[in-house]
């Protein structure tokens, strides 16, 4: 079985591109994947690559430091430099990439303030003196 599960931020804008002969979509991206258990702030780097319409969205829609969710599987490829030299490299071919932030928003955690400006539209403040709370 080859299955990876990653959440991360975009190290970089997209890289779209198609296909030549069959004009598939193609995006490439980098994601920076934090190690939960190091003593100083450390991050995993992956590449990420999306095939068709995901990586259309892919390419409209994520920027630089966007965070993600990929879905998908490792692949191992090798090539040779033209000084000979042998490379390797290990990417993850996503079957699926879902935004977990607004295109233009951070969420800031603090959606409360007096005047109720900043709650996410569809919501509002409970009153103090609302004694009907169904829970």
């Amino acid at each position: 079985m080859n299955s990876v599960i990653l959440i991360g931020r975009l190290t970089r804008d997209p890289e779209l591109r198609y296909i030549p002969n069959s004009g598939t979509a193609v995006t490439n991206f980098t994601i920076a994947v934090d190690r939960p258990f190091a003593k100083e702030k450390t991050a995993d780097f992956f590449r990420v690559v999306v095939f068709g319409k995901s990586a259309e969205n892919c390419s409209n829609y994520l920027s630089k430091g966007r965070q993600v969710a990929v879905a998908g599987r490792l692949q191992n490829n090798n090539y040779e430099t033209q000084s000979g030299e042998k490379r390797y490299t290990t990417e993850i071919i996503a079957d699926r990439v879902e935004f977990l932030e607004p295109k233009d928003k951070r969420p800031s955690g603090n959606y409360q303030d007096d005047n109720n400006d900043s709650l996410p539209e569809g919501f509002q403040a409970l009153e103090d003196d609302d004694e009907e709370i169904p829970f």
